[in-house]
């Protein structure tokens, strides 16, 4: 008699492949995470140190506070990072909270 389908082995050779595919592909993920984490901050720093200027600007030199930025709409309320660390201004600097 002739049955099709799969054997134990050849089960055992599939999950096997799958299973070493799933090794490598996985700590790739978490690094490209990480890096997409860092990127995204470093724009968020980029984009509040735009918006100072254009306050600045604005208002005659005057530096402006994180608060100040997000009054008058230069700035969203939650200044976050994707890392869930949030932006700082201090002595006219953008930071990052550690």
């Amino acid at each position: 008699m002739n049955e099709k389908g799969f054997t134990l082995v050849e089960m055992l050779i599939v999950l096997f492949i799958i299973s070493i595919l799933l090794l490598i592909t996985i700590p790739n993920v978490t690094k490209h995470n990480q890096t997409i984490q860092k990127k995204g901050c470093e724009g968020l720093q980029n984009m509040v140190k735009a918006q100072m200027t254009a306050f600045e600007l604005d208002h005659e030199g005057q530096t402006p506070s994180l608060a100040d930025l997000q009054s008058e709409g230069y700035v969203k309320k939650d200044a976050v990072c994707p890392n869930g660390k949030r932006i700082i201004i201090t002595g006219g600097e953008v930071k990052v909270e550690h």
